[in-house]
């Protein structure tokens, strides 16, 4: 049953321009609303990030009515209007037959029915028209009711949603954890019963799927709901058999593995407020994935090696599901180095610079403040290093070098591994605050390493 409410927009340039879009298509004689996302935030008092577009013109229409156009998925219908440095997807009102790829429809039949396009997408909050001019929500799908009641339904039959584009199995993890909303019995009863089915979905869409759940908000019930639908094991089943893996009590009040990583992922949104990096949660998804392979138990619970068997696991993860080569390094030395903290106190003046000299080191902090905040409470580590950077100007932690290959060369060094060694003795010692000048550099090379017997 068609229902229609009042609802202010959010003024702003990119709604101005949406709403032109939409006059242009209704002065040119066809039908045009904003659909989707933007509609379900307006109504939950949120500022869209974007407009897309749905109307009866076919993407040709289209093109014949705005001058800057990218026929990105003409096929489907669907176009992009270029206005400005903002792009906007026109698509046509259409109807999908088959699925036989698990995400696109084998073939599309253009409608001038703006209810049967509705009908075809996958989730009621998502599936709602506005009409900009009238300002105007137009639900032809339960939409409203869904949003009011804290809902997650499919759009018709689950089983035929959720088989049309796999995908969908994990947005409505998605939509649920970010909204608190619960997802409806049928739409449950489906996804559970399709969860294996993700893995026809390509490893770059879960990826993007994925990070979007520990990214936003409640990233700790998203990673509890992908594993009480039966996702995670197929997804990630590292991570999924850290539930019920204990922790001694005395450092981990909370429970087990799977309970504290959960908690870890909520409180690194909370301390970046909501603007971790994909590779920073990625870290605290996959920190202490070393911990379920090397449980054991002597005098407590112990898990020795953990974080350099949980760096090659997440390497291997992450290379799974298509991260960059520079993404994995970073996901990598997060899960590595995330114990190091213990030894601040005890690092020599050198080590701890090189420590906090680190590239991305406040990621390594985010990672460890979250940790400790989702463990046993205390942040005295985390004080010791802020400390440090309060006390240590940034040339101090990263110096100028005082010798070069060059300077090695003119002394009469000849390349080759030595040279590495001479440089890293020369850097330690300027770390350390022993030598501060080129000459005393120069002073200390040959002295520990006298030409006539190094030079080569």
């Amino acid at each position: 049953m068609k229902k229609v409410i009042k609802i202010k927009p959010f003024e702003s340039e990119l709604f101005d321009i949406a709403k032109h879009l939409v006059t242009q298509l209704k002065n040119s004689g066809y039908k045009a609303f904003c659909v989707g996302g933007c509609t379900r935030d307006m109504l939950m008092n949120v500022p869209p990030k974007e407009y897309d577009i749905t109307t009866s013109a076919t993407p040709e229409e289209v093109s014949n009515i705005f001058s800057h156009t990218i026929p990105v998925g003409v096929s489907f219908g669907v176009i992009l209007v270029l206005i400005g440095h903002y792009r906007f997807e026109v698509a046509t009102f259409r109807k999908d037959e088959g699925y036989s790829d698990s995400r696109h429809p084998d073939y599309v039949t253009y409608s001038t029915d703006e209810e049967e396009d509705v009908l075809r997408r996958d989730f009621t909050i998502n599936g709602m028209l506005y009409d900009p001019i009238e300002e105007e929500a137009i639900d032809y799908a339960g939409g409203l009711d869904d949003i009011r009641d804290g809902i997650i339904r499919t759009i018709g039959v689950p089983l035929d949603r959720f088989s049309e584009d796999k995908l969908r199995l994990m947005r409505a993890v998605r939509f649920a954890s970010r909204y608190g909303f619960a997802i409806e019995g049928d739409t449950y009863g489906a996804l559970k019963e399709l969860a294996s089915r993700i893995n026809l979905v390509s490893a770059e869409r879960i990826k993007d799927e994925l990070v979007k759940i520990i990214t936003q908000r409640n990233p700790g019930d998203g990673l509890k709901m992908l594993r009480e639908t039966g996702l995670l094991r197929y997804i990630l089943p590292e991570v999924d058999i850290m539930h019920g893996v204990e922790q001694p009590p005395e450092f981990h009040p909370e429970g087990d593995v799977f309970k504290h990583t959960c908690l870890v992922l909520d409180k690194i949104y909370e301390n970046t407020g909501g603007l971790a990096s994909p590779e920073l949660a990625m870290g605290g998804l996959l920190h202490d994935v070393g911990k379920p392979p090397t449980f054991s138990v002597s005098d407590r619970i112990r898990f020795n090696g953990h974080d350099k068997l949980g760096a090659d696991m997440s390497r291997e993860i992450c290379r799974r599901l298509k991260f960059s080569n520079k993404q994995i390094e970073l996901i990598y030395e997060l899960v590595r180095d995330h114990l190091k903290f213990k030894d601040v106190f005890y690092m020599k003046k050198s080590t701890l610079k090189r420590f906090i000299g680190m590239p991305d080191f406040d990621e390594h902090m985010v990672l460890h403040l979250a940790d400790c905040l989702a463990s046993h409470g205390s942040t005295e580590a985390y004080d010791f290093v802020m400390k440090k950077f309060e006390e240590l100007k940034d040339e101090e932690i990263k110096p100028e070098p005082l010798l070069g290959g060059r300077e090695l060369i003119e002394m009469g060094y000849s390349p080759g591994p030595l040279f590495k060694e001479i440089l890293n003795l020369v850097e330690e010692a300027q770390l350390e605050g022993e030598i501060t000048s080129r000459s005393e550099a120069l002073e200390l090379v040959s002295r520990k390493y006298p030409i006539g017997k190094n030079a080569g």
